[in-house]
């Protein structure tokens, strides 16, 4: 490759809200066309470990293309020569390189994954299946077969990268130099800036975040949800007794997650939202206003979503693809040959080749 990798995931399966659209998609996607050009953006449908938590697998499919949909009516460039937009499933060699990986990891290792266990303490017992306790393991996969040297984490998968990081060096004194390791999580951070973005809190319960596990639905609001609805969410909003304005998100986090919401829905920096509302009174006047920029945005935001087309995301998933399996088989020949599941190389007069039977099929066969 001509240039270093940076590598994302992208959600398969979720209803996208307002706190995933600020808090992720729109820094993804800004990250993209900011770095696309000096690196290669590799930004993936991570759907095969949608599968390990329960899944609507009747609306799986369309639920990936209308995920896809919404990146591309947020920003994100269709045309641009570095960017790769590619499904996880849709790469075999994303699923033969997680078996042989499992190889050579360690039962303890697994064990210590953290947000493992959190998840499974979430799910009934026979709800706990083994994609889940394997999911690390994939994702190193899905970061090694591209070389990726960037990978933006979270807290919650800063462990796995360094697994990812613990896998790779393993694999590289044992068979030399088969893998590119990506970043340590610091320089990841000095790389992407630590500051995720602002998180949106629910609006009935200021001290957890937007979620789509909300179970009533009334604090959050959705991509798709209609200006009329969002404003009755807004204007049931928890904010507190105080009756003043101040923007303190420890002491007011209900006050302070509505001036958010209207800075981010109208476009606006937070200093100067706060500076306007600071002091006022009338709780109901900040509902109102941030309803208003809200609508406005979902009115905005979903108008784009109606005009992309689904031929132009299937034409570009369909060369990103043939170009990601070409680029991964590669690799993926790489780890079979130095663990024996493929011929070694031979030096001839004109240099180093592979011996392989021409019956012999290549790794990771395309899917159509």
């Amino acid at each position: 490759m001509s240039k270093p990798v940076i590598l994302t995931g992208l959600r398969a399966s979720n209803d996208l809200h307002i706190g995933n659209y600020f808090g992720a998609v729109l820094p993804l996607i800004d990250m993209a066309k900011a770095k696309a050009g000096k690196y290669q953006v590799n930004l993936f449908v991570a759907d095969l470990h949608t599968l390990t938590t329960p899944t609507n697998y009747s609306e799986l499919y369309s639920q990936i293309i209308g995920n896809l949909a919404s990146y591309i009516a947020a920003g994100l460039p269709l045309d641009h020569d570095d960017v790769y937009l590619y499904r996880q499933s849709y790469i075999p060699a994303h699923s033969e390189l997680a078996w042989i990986l499992d190889c050579f990891t360690g039962m303890g290792e697994m064990g210590r994954m953290v947000q493992f266990k959190d998840k499974s303490a979430k799910l009934q017992e026979d709800r706990i299946n083994v994609g889940l306790f394997h999911y690390p393991v994939l994702m190193a996969a899905d970061i090694l077969l591209y070389d990726a040297t960037y990978v933006p984490v979270g807290d919650d998968q800063s462990q796995h990268l360094e697994l990812t990081r613990d896998l790779a060096e393993r694999m590289n004194h044992q068979f030399s130099q088969l893998f590119t390791v990506p970043a340590p999580v610091p320089k990841q951070h000095e790389f992407f800036g630590k500051d995720q973005g602002l998180r949106i809190k629910d609006l009935l319960d200021p001290a957890k975040k937007m979620s789509k596990s909300d179970e009533t639905g009334r604090g959050v609001i959705f991509m798709s949800d209609s200006p009329e609805v969002a404003a009755k969410k807004i204007m049931g909003a928890t904010t507190d007794s105080l009756a003043q304005i101040t923007y303190n998100v420890k002491e007011r986090p209900g006050v302070s997650n509505l001036l958010q919401i209207l800075a981010l829905s109208s476009g606006r920096e937070l200093k100067e939202v706060a500076a306007e509302y600071e002091g006022q009174t009338s709780y109901g006047d900040l509902k109102k206003a941030t309803a208003d920029a809200v609508g406005a945005f979902l009115v905005s935001f979903q108008t784009k979503l109606a005009g992309i087309s689904e031929a132009d995301i299937m034409a570009k998933l369909k060369r990103d693809e043939t170009a990601m399996r070409e680029q991964s088989n590669k690799v993926l020949a790489r780890v079979q040959r130095a663990v024996g599941l493929r011929p070694a190389q031979t030096e001839t007069q004109h240099g180093a080749v592979l011996l392989k039977p021409e019956h012999e099929a290549e790794p990771g066969s395309a899917i159509e």
